[in-house]
This record gives C-alpha cells, sequence and structure tokens, in this order.
C-alpha cells in the first residue's frame, strides 16, 4: 500500500469516528474529546487514534477507559460505513500537543511581561 492512501483511509477513518463518537456513544464516562490524527499502517491493519481530551487527569483516564470499551462498535461501525473488508485495529494515545502549545503560549506571555518597556 502507498502512504498516500494509507492517509486517505486515515483522514476518512478520523471522520467516521469522530461522527461516531458524537453521535452513536452514550458513555458517561466520555467527556469532550476531540480526535487530532490519525496514523494509518502501510498495510492498513494498525490505526493510531489521537484524541485530546478536556478536563483533569482523571476525566482523561475515564474517558480512554470509555474509548477502550466502546473500541468494538467503533471499529465495526466505522467499518461499515467505510465499505472496507478489513477494518484496523484501533489503538487510542492521548495527544498532549494543544496542552503543550497552551504551556508555550503562557510561558511567552510571562516573557512578554516581564520585558522592560521600551
Amino acid at each position: 500500500m502507498t502512504r498516500i492512501r494509507a492517509a486517505r483511509v486515515g483522514e476518512q477513518l478520523k471522520k467516521e469516528l469522530s461522527q461516531l463518537l458524537q453521535q452513536e456513544l452514550k458513555d458517561p464516562r466520555i467527556g469532550f474529546v476531540t480526535i487530532t490524527s490519525v496514523e494509518m499502517s502501510r498495510d492498513l491493519e494498525h490505526a493510531k487514534v489521537f484524541v485530546s481530551v478536556m478536563g483533569d487527569e482523571e476525566q482523561k483516564k475515564k474517558t480512554l477507559e470509555g474509548l477502550e470499551k466502546a473500541k468494538g462498535f467503533l471499529r465495526s461501525e466505522a467499518g461499515r460505513r467505510l465499505g472496507i473488508r478489513r477494518t484496523p485495529e484501533i489503538v487510542f494515545k492521548l495527544d498532549h500537543s494543544i496542552e503543550h502549545g497552551q504551556r508555550i503560549s503562557k510561558l511567552l506571555e510571562e516573557v512578554k511581561r516581564s520585558e522592560p518597556d521600551e
């Protein structure tokens, strides 16, 4: 498989999973979650689904537990919607990039405030 095909399938999977999370899952453990990216293996057998979760560490832990519990449903339903024969195995990973970006912005603001006015 080419990287282009893997990237295209990853984007389609991201779209379907996002819709399923918003419309179909009713698990109270799953908080405000956003799928930030999907990395597909070249053979389309595995998908790393990176998620950003709003809340503290406990909320993030509970959300990941809920996603793990719903993995079978999400996988089968996404495969059905995409019309692919073999739906990839899904692994959910926390994406910390938004938190890192916010931290960097906060540090830059602090540096800016501490500089003397010219």
